[in-house]
C-alpha cells in the first residue's frame, strides 16, 4: 500500500502538544491502549498468537484501531512490541500466557553475542511492522495521528540476559559491572538498528516516535549516564539525521524512563520533545526540573482506572490542572492492566476533554 498519500489529519492536538503549541483541548491516548482489557482484543488473540498478531499487518491494524472505535482518543499507537528487535537479531522470543516474555536461549556470556546478526537488514526483518503502520494510517483516515515506537537499548539488553522480566535485573546489571565492554558494544549494536527501525517507521507513515526505556529505574544515576543516557540521545540525533537524509519531515519524540526521577534534568536536555513520567511523580516537581521547554506526557496511576468513575474524574481533573503550567499530553504512568474495565478508560479519557484549558 502506497505510503505517500496518506488521508489528511483531521485531528492535529497530540502533534501541536508534542512541539509546544496551543490546542484546543488537551490531547490523551494510554498506553497499551490495544491490548487484553479489551474483550474484542481477547477475541482476536484467542485465535492467533501473540507474535503472530504482531507479524500480520491486518491483524495488527485491526486491533491498533479497537481503542479508537470505543474511546474518544487523540492518537493511535501502533500493535506491536519491544522485542521485535532482539528476534530480529536472532533471539527466539516466546509469549508465555500469565508470564509474558520468555527467551529460551538469553544471553550469558559476551561469546553470545557472536551468535546474533547486528547487521540485520531491519528494511526485510522488520518489513511487517512498517507495512502495518502504512496500512494503519489509511484505515485512520486522518481521525488521529499514529505513534510508532521501540524499546531502549538497556531495556532490549536486560530482556536478553535476563531471559523475560525480573525484580532484580541482578544477571543484566552484572554485565555492566562485569563486562563494561560488552555491554557497550551491545548497547552500541542494539541503538544504530533502532535509529534505522524508527526512521522507516515514519517513512511508512509514523507521525509521533516513542522510546520505552521502561527498566531505566533498576539504575543508579551513575549507570544510568553511562549505560543509558547517552545512546539514548544517539538515537534521538540518529533518527533526525537519518530522516533528513531521507528526505523526511522531521517528528517529534517521546522518552518513556520509568523510575528515572535522578535522571529528569538531563532528560530535559536530551533532545526529545515530550519526557513521559510515571505516576511516581509529582506534576509540579516534574515541571519545575524540566521547565516549560520539554512537553511533559502523563502520568494517572494506571490502578486509579480500578475506581469510580467519578472517583477517575476528580483524580484526572487534579493531575491535568496540576499539569496545566506547560505543553502537557495526558496519559497513564504506565499501561493499561488486562484486567481493568474498558468503562475506567472511558471515564478517564473523558475527563481529560472535560478539563478547561487554562488560559
Amino acid at each position: 500500500m502506497d505510503s505517500s498519500k496518506f488521508p489528511e489529519l483531521k485531528n492535529d492536538s497530540l502533534l501541536r502538544a508534542a512541539t509546544g503549541r496551543s490546542v484546543s483541548r488537551i490531547p490523551v491516548w494510554a498506553m497499551r491502549q490495544a491490548g487484553r482489557y479489551l474483550p474484542e482484543f481477547r477475541q482476536v488473540r484467542e485465535k492467533h498468537d501473540f507474535f503472530e498478531m504482531c507479524r500480520t499487518p491486518e491483524l495488527a491494524c485491526q486491533v491498533t484501531l479497537q481503542p479508537l472505535e470505543r474511546f474518544d482518543l487523540d492518537a493511535a499507537i501502533i500493535f506491536s512490541d519491544i522485542l521485535v528487535i532482539p528476534q530480529a537479531v536472532g533471539m527466539e522470543v516466546k509469549m508465555v500466557p500469565k508470564q509474558g516474555p520468555v527467551f529460551p536461549d538469553p544471553l550469558q556470556t559476551p561469546d553470545d553475542l557472536q551468535k546474533l546478526n547486528f547487521s540485520v537488514d531491519v528494511h526485510t526483518e522488520l518489513k511487517y511492522v512498517y507495512d502495518a503502520i502504512t496500512l494503519t494510517r489509511h484505515r485512520l483516515e486522518g481521525k488521529v495521528p499514529l505513534i510508532g515506537f521501540t524499546g531502549a537499548p538497556w531495556t532490549l539488553m536486560s530482556y536478553m540476559i535476563e531471559g523475560g522480566g525480573s525484580k532484580t535485573m541482578s544477571k543484566s546489571k552484572a554485565w555492566l559491572y562485569r563486562h563494561r565492554e560488552a555491554s557497550h558494544k551491545l548497547l552500541g549494536n542494539l541503538t544504530e538498528i533502532i535509529v534505522e527501525y524508527l526512521s522507516q517507521q515514519v517513512v511508512a507513515g509514523a507521525q509521533l516516535l516513542q522510546v520505552f526505556e521502561s527498566h531505566a529505574g533498576f539504575l543508579g544515576r551513575a549507570l544510568f549516564n553511562e549505560f543509558c543516557l547517552p545512546y539514548l540521545v544517539r538515537i534521538r540525533d540518529g533518527v533526525r539525521a537519518r530522516l533528513s537524509a531521507l528526505g523526511q519531515d522531521k517528528v517529534a519524540m517521546t522518552i518513556f524512563a520509568k523510575d528515572a526521577h535522578y535522571a529528569l534534568s538531563d532528560l530535559a536536555a536530551s533532545g526529545y520533545e515530550v519526557i513521559s513520567l510515571d505516576w511516581t511523580i509529582e506534576p509540579q516537581t516534574a515541571r519545575k526540573i524540566v521547565g516549560n521547554g520539554v512537553t511533559l506526557q502523563g502520568n494517572l496511576d494506571p490502578c486509579a482506572l480500578y475506581a469510580k468513575p467519578e472517583r477517575i474524574r476528580e483524580l484526572t481533573n487534579a493531575m491535568v490542572t496540576e499539569f496545566a503550567s506547560g505543553p502537557y499530553i495526558a496519559n497513564l504512568g504506565h499501561g493499561m492492566y488486562p484486567d481493568m474495565s474498558p468503562d475506567g478508560l472511558a471515564a478517564f479519557v473523558n475527563a481529560v476533554h472535560e478539563t478547561k484549558i487554562i488560559a
